[in-house]
């Protein structure tokens, strides 16, 4: 799954140049951020949407739509899935109660 997410980030990096007339891609980072953040927020309202129908097709359709708008905005801020995927496996194998008492501790002090 993690080379689907490389080869897709490439992907999009490569059409941030492209012309926005022809690129889907182009015309979101042309649009700007916050176009991308409205966006992802959207894309995660169809999936508690779908999930809450319990059309497990459409959560997949929109599950996958998010994923490629999160990596959208991803590019927009010049960060890599890669950054994301080395977060995820940080966290394997810890108790997420135990991880989210320690993000609640970061920054206090």
């Amino acid at each position: 799954m993690a080379d689907v997410l490389r080869e897709l980030a490439g992907v999009i990096d490569a059409r941030r140049a492209a012309d926005p007339d022809s690129s889907y891609v182009a015309s979101l980072h042309r649009r700007g951020l916050d176009t991308i953040l409205k966006k992802v927020g959207e894309e995660a309202t169809e999936v508690v949407i779908a999930a809450k129908g319990d059309d497990r097709d459409a959560v997949v359709r929109e599950t996958a739509d998010l994923w490629f708008h999160t990596l959208v905005m991803l590019s927009a801020l010049d960060l890599h899935p890669d950054r994301v995927l080395a977060e995820l496996e940080r966290r394997a194998g810890t108790s997420g109660l135990a991880e989210k008492a320690a993000r609640a501790g970061v920054g206090r002090g």
